[in-house]
């Protein structure tokens, strides 16, 4: 959901780019040697999924992958997402560079919460209550991050309240698609790599 260059106020982007600043600080100082290979390729996916995207006034519709991003990265996901959205800026002018740290926050802040919110949860070897936070993590991720993109416009200006509205309507299918998509990858990865997810070989029990 990028929001484009010269949209938004100074303030909106004085905020995001601290927030950025802040959170980046965090993710690497919480990120080990041996994960940066993983999220550099999570990095990667993200970069890749949303370069297919469709224009909505001063913001656009596309996968995000942050709900999965969040669950595997946690506060890594911040650098992640922020050397995804630079290239995006730079190489295909989406987005831009003034605008950086909002993007980068109106996507991370939402996989924080969701990481969160469904970490413990997706590690349940109760295979429904692991799916549908698998699939509730993909779902909130997307509809956080478009709530964020409205009230940033909102706080620059009354104005872009319909278009706001807008992009959170319009982003209802890729909220559907990516529910699933992080469910698959929650089963997958529980198949063949469970400790990615923090699980190691033994999944947490139901009470």
């Amino acid at each position: 959901m990028h929001i484009s260059e010269g949209v938004l106020s100074a303030p909106v982007l004085l905020t995001g780019a601290a927030i950025t600043v802040a959170g980046c600080a965090v993710g690497l100082k919480k990120m080990d040697y041996d994960r940066i290979p993983q999220v550099a390729i999570l990095s990667s996916a993200f970069f890749v999924a949303s370069l297919v995207h469709v224009p909505i006034g001063p913001s656009s519709v596309h996968l995000l992958l942050n709900g999965i991003i969040g669950l595997l990265l946690g506060w890594a996901a911040f650098p992640a997402i922020l050397v995804a959205l630079t290239l995006q800026s730079i190489l295909f002018q989406f987005g831009g560079i003034t605008a950086l740290g909002v993007n980068t926050v109106n996507v991370v802040v939402p996989a924080l919460v969701c990481f969160y919110m469904f970490n413990y949860a997706i590690r349940r070897e109760n295979t429904f209550i692991s799916l549908g936070s698998a699939f509730a993590c993909g779902f909130l991720a997307v509809f956080l991050t478009s709530i964020m993109v409205g009230i940033s416009l909102v706080f620059t200006g009354e104005a872009f309240m319909e278009v706001s509205k807008l992009v959170v309507i319009a982003h209802f299918p890729v909220m559907m698609i990516e529910g699933f998509m992080t469910a698959f990858c929650v089963v997958f990865l529980k198949k063949v790599k469970p400790e990615i997810l923090g699980v190691a070989h033994a999944p947490i029990k139901s009470m």
